[in-house]
């Protein structure tokens, strides 16, 4: 709080499916209880049943503690799922517009998920930092790890429940590009290129 050039980043990853639906409450005449009632896709469809997303839940203070809290969500869809090629690329984007907009630290919270881990993930880290020191440009990224098993401690994976709930299409299947469209919607984000592995972006990004 006191350092207002400085970002907190609660980071997580999350599958957002096509045909799951999300435990719900409504209310219902006593005799027509509402269902909602699990769906296939077609043997011809091309989406994927489901989405992997990365999102960056985060907050600063303008003017330091007396200042107002600013909060956003990042969000990138993936071309598969999480691995560590593809959050190195997230880490990089995410440097790249908090460097964009007068950050140069990111205190990024996150799990112990093998991607997050990785030697790859950590080679990244060490040489951006090293990059960023050496140039004077860019954001340093610094990983606060949470305790094993405890995603009650990341404020993001609250709102992933909520979105899910907000997202849910009862009447039908939604393609993917609809339903990643309206978890766009949820957290007010652009809509940006899915991540994969073969992105090419700059590790001073």
């Amino acid at each position: 709080m006191t350092h207002p050039e400085w970002a907190v980043g609660f980071e997580d990853e999350v599958w957002w499916s096509r045909l799951a639906h999300p435990a719900l409450h409504a209310w219902a005449e006593p005799d027509r209880p509402l269902r909602l009632v699990a769906r296939t896709v077609a043997k011809d469809d091309p989406d994927p049943k489901a989405l992997a997303c990365y999102g960056l839940l985060l907050r600063w203070w303008d003017g330091g503690p007396a200042g107002p809290r600013h909060e956003e969500t990042w969000l990138r869809f993936v071309d598969g799922r999480p691995v560590s090629a593809v959050t190195t690329r997230f880490l990089a984007w995410c440097g790249a517009r908090l460097a964009a907009a007068g950050k140069t630290a990111l205190l990024l919270v996150w799990d112990n998920a093998a991607w997050h881990l990785s030697r790859e993930v950590r080679r990244w880290i060490a040489a951006h930092n090293r990059h960023v020191r050496a140039t004077g440009r860019g954001v340093r990224i610094v990983p606060c790890p949470l305790p094993i098993k405890s995603p009650w401690l990341n404020p993001i994976e609250v709102k992933w429940v909520h979105a899910k709930r907000k997202v849910v299409e009862p009447d039908r299947v939604l393609a993917a590009r609809e339903l990643a469209e309206r978890v766009r919607a949820v957290f007010a984000c652009s809509y940006e290129p899915h991540l994969t592995v073969h992105d090419e972006l700059d590790i001073a990004a």
